[in-house]
């Protein structure tokens, strides 16, 4: 028997009954699941389980269809290899102590996901844009959390999605529209905001969505449906009237019967032989409903026909709704590239095949087609000196961006450590849709453009950026140190306080930036949100400035950083406070408080002090100019070692950043200027501190050191 199988006479000896591929991906789910011995049949190693029959798993020539392991009491995670499981349809792991996120690499061709009542922690992965042929997507009751992607689009067989009770946020994703299939969803115990307008017209039987944020009114369409909507900020009263040329509202819904079952308190008409209860008051409102609309035609027509005729054959051939995605997909796929104004890109380039929205509340006014034509918005060309990361990379890279490797949250959008596989470490910040929306892709590439274009050594650099599915994603390099604020503010029993030269250093560096943003920039770049958690320490505790130019180049900037609070926080100036307006004299305003930071080792704002030393602002501006005072305001952890002149001359460049009027405070060249004659005099001066300051010749010496040091790596720059 043996020599026939070397042979090839019975090559069902050969490998067993089930491709290696498979047997291989199920030996290592069976290790990530911690080898449970109530898996019956299972192995690591050299297993066979479609021959030998394992636990759950159904099989159809020699390929793994089906695993179901349901209620077993499984622990660990799902493992790293399942994207070798191409025949699997089904994937049942539901109601078990499943925990981490859920792996990007899920088998594309699944029609059955079933995960819910687990521990699966972090977001809904993206991979799941990829599985077509997916029919039913079952999530609920786990700890699944951050914003769901836009990723909705290709998925028309969808008919049951289960996202109920876990932590999700946001507002509902756009390509929910393109869910031609979905009859049962299931929302409800989340933190979704916004309408569910999006949801109007799919052929839903059920919708349960209680327990949320949303707001606004609830689309006609769905009042006839089983539909569970407490505990949401529903707006009270009649819906506005759609705007004046919207077709009327339908739902696509198969199960739907003309005449269908609509009760009288949702406004609903019954069958065509029931009665139609229209009262007096109902057929005035109709009657005038119809003088207005008539008014309204009038009143387009005698302004179309005022156009010239060289405009109305220009416009109207212009398609004002935007395409289906599965039209956009299909263009997509027709077309390897897509070329304007001479310039070629490749449409996987994040190419957004599909006109610009249409503002359908604006009135279409003559002067509107004279003055601003509505044409396609032309795409902007790819930044050429940063890399282009796909969401998969970055997915696979920061572990579906889980907290494990979450560095921080700003203003913007959360900062997430990403290692990848050649070894190197990166920093991707996600902004967030309310800063950069999905459609404002254009927008976005043009920020990134102009963001590569900032080069310094106290500048954190762009290395690229990622805009696919509705995302936007900015990749930087990574500084192992973390940021200032960490420093001084989050040190443990372990960590070492920072010296006052590396202060000092770290107060040079920043100011280096700034000047460099500010009067090396052409045109000019605010920063807007200087603080000490956006200046980031390297190995050797040289300072790099994070988040420069994104407050400039995002739009709203303005209204994202005024929402957040940030003029609270105790970094922002008089001026942004009382009207909201960032200029470069609000920049030397908030470094200063950075460098208040850096003197005293106390919060911009600390509410958790004495009322009179909540500001830190407030309460240090009348000291700055007392020795005795700013020996006492000095960070404890310095314990005294620091220069007495170098300390009052550092207040003294304080003083002049955050003077309440900004036609007062210095441009960043002359704040550099003061920090280097500061850096100089400690260099020239060798002596002691003093006697009178307890602190040692040698403690002297090694500070000038350091600072002589650092003014020659200064003078390379």
């Amino acid at each position: 028997m043996f020599t026939l199988c070397i042979l090839g006479f019975e090559p069902q000896c050969a490998n067993a009954a089930t491709d290696q591929g498979d047997a291989s991906a199920l030996g290592v789910m069976f290790s990530s699941l911690n080898s449970p011995p109530q898996l019956t049949g299972w192995t690591a190693n050299n297993g066979d389980p479609c021959g030998q029959s394992w636990k759950g798993v159904t099989c159809s020539d020699q390929r793994v269809t089906e695993i179901k392991l349901s209620n077993l009491g499984l622990s660990g995670s799902m493992g790293y290899s399942l994207q070798s499981l191409t025949s699997l349809k089904e994937l049942d792991l539901s109601n078990n102590n499943l925990a981490g996120d859920i792996p990007y690499n899920i088998p594309l061709n699944l029609q059955l996901l079933n995960l819910a009542f687990n521990q699966l922690t972090g977001s809904v992965p993206y991979s799941i844009n990829q599985m077509h042929s997916l029919q039913y997507l079952n999530l609920a009751h786990n700890k699944l959390q951050n914003q769901v992607g836009d990723m909705f689009g290709p998925l028309s067989f969808l008919s049951t999605l289960d996202l109920s009770f876990n932590t999700l946020t946001g507002d509902l994703p756009g390509s929910f529209k393109n869910l031609t299939s979905m009859n049962y969803m299931y929302l409800q115990n989340n933190q979704f905001t916004g309408t569910i307008d999006v949801l109007a017209n799919l052929p839903l039987d059920t919708l349960y969505i209680s327990n949320n944020h949303f707001s606004g009114w609830i689309p006609d369409q769905l009042k006839s449906i089983n539909l569970q909507k407490d505990s949401n900020s529903w707006s009270l009263g009649p819906a506005p009237p759609p705007p004046p040329g919207t077709p009327p509202a339908t739902r696509n819904n198969r199960n739907q019967q003309s005449g269908g079952n609509s009760s009288p308190s949702d406004g609903g008409s019954g069958g065509g032989g029931s009665k139609s209860g229209i009262g007096g008051g109902g057929i005035a409102g109709i009657v005038i409903s119809i003088l207005i609309v008539g008014a309204m035609v009038a009143f387009f027509l005698v302004k179309r026909t005022r156009r010239p005729s060289s405009d109305i054959e220009k416009h109207d051939d212009q398609q004002f709704s935007p395409l289906p995605s599965n039209e956009v997909q299909e263009m997509a796929s027709r077309q390897s590239s897509y070329s304007v104004n001479n310039n070629t890109f490749d449409t996987a380039a994040s190419i957004n095949l599909r006109p610009p929205p249409v503002d359908r509340h604006k009135s279409f006014d003559e002067e509107d087609f004279s003055e601003k034509p509505i044409v396609f918005k032309k795409s902007v060309p790819a930044p050429k000196n940063v890399a282009s990361y796909s969401i998969a990379d970055l997915q696979m890279a920061t572990g579906s961006f889980s907290i494990e490797n979450l560095l921080g949250e700003g203003s913007f959008g959360r900062v997430y450590r990403a290692q990848f596989d050649d070894g190197k470490a990166l920093a991707v910040k996600k902004i967030d849709s309310s800063a950069v929306p999905s459609e404002m892709s254009d927008n976005f590439i043009e920020m990134v453009s102009n963001i590569s274009e900032l080069h310094h050594t106290n500048v954190t650099e762009l290395a690229g950026y990622c805009s696919e599915h509705g995302q936007h994603l900015l990749v930087y390099e990574f500084h192992k140190n973390g940021s200032l604020h960490d420093f001084l503010h989050l040190s443990d029993e372990y960590s070492k306080p920072l010296i006052w030269n590396a202060r000092v250093k770290i107060a040079l560096g920043t100011a280096r930036a700034l000047e460099y943003l500010h009067e090396g920039c052409s045109p000019s770049v605010v920063h807007k949100n200087i603080k000490s958690a956006n200046i980031l320490l390297d190995v050797e505790l040289n300072p790099h400035l994070s988040d420069s130019g994104l407050a400039t180049f995002i739009p709203n900037a303005d209204q994202v950083l005024n929402r957040d609070d940030v003029t609270m926080s105790g970094y922002g100036a008089p001026e942004v406070t009382m009207s909201g307006q960032y200029s470069m004299k609000s920049d030397v305003y908030s470094f200063g408080v950075v460098m208040l930071e850096l003197l005293t080792g106390r919060m911009p704002f600390d509410s958790t002090r004495p009322r009179i030393e909540q500001s830190l602002v407030r309460w240090a501006i009348p000291q700055l100019h007392d020795i005795d005072a700013l020996s006492k305001m000095a960070d404890p952890a310095l314990s005294g070692l620091y220069p007495v002149k170098s300390l009052s001359r550092f207040a003294d460049v304080i003083a002049l950043c955050v003077q309440p009027e900004p036609e007062f405070r210095p441009p960043m060249s002359e704040v550099v200027q003061a920090l280097v004659r500061l850096v100089q005099r400690a260099n020239m001066s060798r002596r002691t501190i003093g006697t009178d300051q307890g602190v040692s010749q040698r403690t002297d010496t090694a500070v000038s050191d350091e600072t002589h040091d650092y003014m020659s790596s200064m003078d390379m720059q």
